[in-house]
């Protein structure tokens, strides 16, 4: 997958203000841009668990659910993800 890189410039204050230590600042942007693009319409939950950086789908559902998203995942996708999932098991 091809990437862009971006520098952006945080100033201090912000890192004190959401009360969050500099090694996680990265993460936390990553994770909060993943799910407002999400909860935009912008990003499919795949998509958005890429931008996350996290391993798989569950992790970002949780992701979503801390930060007060609500899931669009309709009957079809259960039905999909239970396919794949006796497809893998079997």
């Amino acid at each position: 997958m091809n990437q862009l890189e971006v520098k952006l410039e945080v100033p201090d204050f912000l890192v004190n203000t959401i009360d969050i230590s500099k090694d996680k600042l990265e993460d936390y942007i990553r994770h909060t841009l993943a799910v407002e693009l999400y909860r935009e319409g912008k990003l499919s939950l795949g998509k958005a668990r890429e931008l996350a950086g996290l391993s798989n789908k569950w992790e970002m559902i949780q992701l979503l659910s801390s930060r007060g998203v609500s899931l669009d995942y309709s009957a079809d996708d259960a039905k999909r993800d239970l396919e794949t999932l006796e497809k893998v098991l079997s």
